[in-house]
């Protein structure tokens, strides 16, 4: 017996893998190769690609496709309406389907609502792209970005509280909501406490675009 739910509507492929305590919600489509944590929810309308991994605890809003060669760590956050790509120049006459870029989106990130996360880039630890913004390059851990194209505005904790911290630099911050501490060194943020990991997470998705 399975230990995640799915609505009636939903169609879960044969050979797919979801994890325990999963929510799939109405007309959601996931294939059959795909991987799937423990704890997520899957809102209606979503799509998840045959080569995709998705971590524990992910939050997937409405109408959002979850494209071949996305992997989404632990703990992160799709915005409703917010876009993948895999090809960077798609063509309707031309097959690219051997032209596949990898997208990975590291733990705790967040991707607002109707973002745009342009294919072969890195969202790094706990970053958070703002509604609307377009992303067509590697973001740096705990970044905020926004705009089109996206450019980086500050530094966020993870938390989701803003840092008062210049953008480079050096500094330290306290997130204002837990008193956790942040250092920047040399255009880096970092946790004093460090990020907390979660080992169910498929192995996978920690090994995927190292």
């Amino acid at each position: 017996m399975s230990g995640y739910t799915a609505d009636s509507t939903a169609i879960i492929d044969s050979g797919a893998t979801v994890g325990d305590n999963t929510r799939i919600w109405q007309w959601v489509h996931v294939c059959s190769e795909a991987r799937i944590g423990s704890g997520c929810s899957l809102g209606q309308n979503v799509f998840v690609g045959n080569k995709v991994i998705i971590g524990n605890n992910v939050k997937i809003q409405n109408n959002v496709s979850v494209y071949d060669n996305v992997t989404l760590e632990d703990d992160v956050f799709c915005g409703p309406s917010m876009v993948f790509t895999n090809v960077y120049n798609p063509r309707s006459h031309v097959s690219r389907k051997h032209e596949y870029r990898d997208t990975l989106v590291r733990q705790g990130a967040t991707l607002g609502a109707n973002c745009t996360i342009v294919c072969g880039v890195t969202i790094g630890e706990y970053a958070f792209v703002a509604a609307g913004a377009v992303v067509n390059r590697d973001v740096p851990a705990y970044a905020l970005m926004a705009g089109v194209p996206a450019r980086q505005i500050g530094w966020i904790s993870q938390h989701g509280e803003r840092l008062d911290l210049p953008l480079r630099g050096e500094g330290e911050a306290c997130c204002p909501a837990t008193a956790v501490r942040y250092l920047l060194r040399e255009g880096q943020l970092s946790c004093l406490q460090g990020i907390q990991s979660n080992p169910q997470v498929p192995s996978d998705a920690r090994q995927h675009g190292h």
